[in-house]
């Protein structure tokens, strides 16, 4: 059963959600000339805005949820009055507050790394917050407060595909120089092939762990350098699917750092597969995807569940395997944690 946050909270949330919109706008867009347009996601209306380099290439940059905030940063834009200031105390108050409201927030130490990782323009070229981070966020979003027993966890997975139209043009993210800049400890992790190089980074004596992954192209299953990041990533097969068309996302901890995570209904079938991948030894993954899945599913049912059979049919019409493994693991999922019906199979 699902435990919502208050009125109150949920609020709160959305208005930070506007600040930090504006801020990283701001950031991105104030000096730039473009135009903005709108785009029906799920159906939400997002702004994103048009610009040309230099070059001539065209750059979509996805400014956030339409609101009264990104209205007024459009006004602002028009009139070539863009703000400078970012409000940084406004949205720590907010964050205080949606803190004493029980959202789920980040550790210091994890916070640390995300926000060194947004500063760093991770978030900017193309790197989405995926896993039980990117859990986190999702339920703040839609208003829910998950169970915690399926938000512990040290790791903060990266996902990024090889190639992207970067949004704001000339910038770069390296990834190890960031981590390093931390001054944590971080190393990079050997693989099993030395040949091979590492798509991971830990701290000695420290369960926290950064991973870089990619979606699989053709079956490749070797390490893919991403040289906008300067690091390699791991190929994971159905990511893909997952990272399309992130949306915005908050990490709190005393404060917000604006990041970039799945749709939450792709996030939950895409668990669904995820969860049949695991083999014999990851049972206790393998139960922690299928509660994720079940809890973000039972959100849709209650909410929109007009969302759901359109998701479901866009993953199926991937292939029979897609099918099959999103199949057994709903199937599964129903008969450890209720029926849902919001699939018929």
């Amino acid at each position: 059963m699902l435990h919502w946050f208050s009125i109150e909270t949920r609020t709160l949330h959305a208005e930070l959600m506007e600040r930090l919109a504006v801020r990283e706008a701001q950031r991105n867009i104030g000096s730039l000339p473009g135009t903005f347009t709108t785009k029906l996601i799920n159906g939400s209306e997002y702004v994103y805005f048009l610009h040309c380099d230099p070059g001539g290439v065209r750059r979509n940059i996805c400014v956030g949820k339409k609101s009264p905030a990104i209205e007024q940063l459009q006004e602002q834009h028009k009139s070539g009055r863009v703000e400078e200031n970012e409000d940084p105390i406004g949205i720590r108050e907010l964050s205080q507050q949606l803190k004493a409201g029980r959202v789920a927030t980040a550790d210091h130490a994890l916070a640390r790394i995300i926000r060194e990782l947004a500063d760093g323009s991770v978030f900017n070229v193309g790197g989405v917050l995926v896993g039980t981070q990117a859990f986190a966020c999702i339920g703040n979003l839609l208003g829910v407060a998950w169970d915690r027993t399926t938000l512990g966890t040290q790791d903060i997975d990266i996902a990024v595909e090889k190639n992207i139209s970067i949004a704001v043009p000339n910038i770069t993210a390296d990834v190890p120089k960031i981590l390093e800049s931390l001054n944590m400890g971080f190393f990079p992790v050997p693989t099993l092939n030395r040949k091979h190089p590492s798509t991971s980074f830990s701290i000695r004596k420290s369960p926290v762990r950064v991973d870089m992954l990619t979606p699989m192209v053709r079956g490749n299953s070797e390490p893919v350098m991403i040289s906008r990041f300067n690091a390699a990533a791991f190929p994971l097969r159905f990511l893909n699917y997952l990272i399309e068309e992130p949306i915005p996302g908050a990490v709190i901890n005393g404060d917000a750092i604006a990041v970039r995570i799945p749709q939450p209904i792709r996030y939950a079938l895409h668990k669904l597969i995820v969860s049949q991948e695991r083999d014999v030894t990851a049972g206790a993954k393998k139960h922690k995807d299928l509660w994720q899945a079940h809890q973000i599913l039972e959100f849709f049912k209650l909410e929109r569940p007009l969302d759901v059979l359109p998701a479901w049919q866009e993953l199926v019409s991937h292939g029979s395997d897609w099918l099959k493994k999103a199949s057994r693991g709903l199937q599964e999922m129903e008969n450890k944690f209720g029926r849902l019906d919001v699939v018929q199979l």
